[in-house]
């Protein structure tokens, strides 16, 4: 009679000791993982493979140079909705267009190491289309 009470306890109490050991094992797995991505991280960077877009960004967390060129790009769109204000910005964009290819060039460096140089040519290959 006892026999048949502690063998079906037996069997819950393995089963609840399995899946201890399972979460063991998973959560073992996942820090092996993890330092292996840090591993390799750090190999790449010891290498000098780390992309400089990463870098960039890394380093421009604390600039103000993305939020000034953003001003910068906003004023046209601000001033065209104010009539009298409407020509000058009118006036501005004709006069862009006797701007030398250099600065429309610098200019498209400038805002592509702001914003990583990855979106800007997404930018580019979607206008090509």
């Amino acid at each position: 009679m006892w026999g048949m009470l502690v063998k079906p306890l037996l069997g819950v109490a393995s089963d609840v000791v399995k899946g201890v050991v399972d979460t063991r094992k998973a959560k073992a797995e996942q820090k092996v993982t993890k330092i292996k991505a840090e591993t390799e991280l750090l190999n790449k960077q010891i290498a000098g493979q780390i992309e400089y877009d990463v870098e960039a960004i890394k380093g421009s967390k604390d600039s103000f140079k993305d939020e000034w060129i953003l001003i910068l790009w906003s004023i046209p769109m601000v001033l065209i909705w104010f009539p009298g204000l409407q020509g000058h910005v009118q006036n501005g964009f004709e006069a862009l267009k006797t701007v030398p290819d250099w600065y429309f060039i610098t200019w498209g460096a400038i805002v592509s190491a702001t914003f990583g140089a990855k979106s800007i040519t997404k930018v580019f290959d979607r206008k090509k289309k």
